[in-house]
């Protein structure tokens, strides 16, 4: 069996799980998610937690439960307390600005860059260098953040661009000017 895979969900306060024809609807505070789990996956809800298993031993299967686990608890914990994720900004005259919900970068470029967030992310600018990614959606989230990062990813020799908060970039020597 999956280590991760047949760990129980915890279902907390204010969060509701309901399953339909191979659908698992999350419901919470701050939003509602839907995946549609795979055929050979089952799904029970009983005593406020949430079990996954699988049908057969088949290497699919093994790969699939896990993961299915996974995303279940994301989205759980999505609707209940959200995901974020921090950017910063560094280099001389790189900022972000917001106008309305639209995101706008200058970073170099000829033009201010704009970002358009999709449904269910919100973002926002704490300071003119660091940029806020919020949401329920854990994918969605993370590549928010990361088609933010790629419009001007961080370079190795004066570190500057878009980075994760947390992110650490290696920085390379310049070059010498002796013969």
């Amino acid at each position: 069996m999956s280590r991760i895979g047949r760990k129980p969900i915890q279902i907390p306060e204010g969060v509701d799980v309901k399953t339909e024809d191979k659908a698992v609807t999350v419901k919470g505070a701050k939003g509602t998610l839907k995946f549609d789990v795979l055929p050979f996956i089952s799904v029970d809800i009983a005593d406020g937690e949430i079990h996954v298993s699988r049908g057969a031993d088949e290497k699919r299967d093994r790969a699939a439960h896990g993961m299915t686990r996974a995303i279940l608890n994301n989205m759980v914990i999505g609707v209940s307390r959200g995901f974020e994720r921090v950017l910063e900004i560094i280099g001389v005259g790189y900022r972000a600005q917001m106008q309305g919900k639209n995101l706008v970068l200058a970073l170099g470029f000829s033009h201010p860059v704009e970002v358009i967030p999709p449904e269910g992310i919100e973002l926002a600018v704490d300071g003119p260098t660091k940029v806020i990614v919020r949401g329920v959606d854990k994918q969605l989230v993370g590549q928010t953040a990361a088609d933010i990062r790629g419009h001007r990813p961080p370079e190795p020799y004066k570190g500057k661009g878009i980075r994760y908060a947390d992110e650490y970039v290696i920085r390379k020597a310049g070059k010498t000017g002796g013969k």
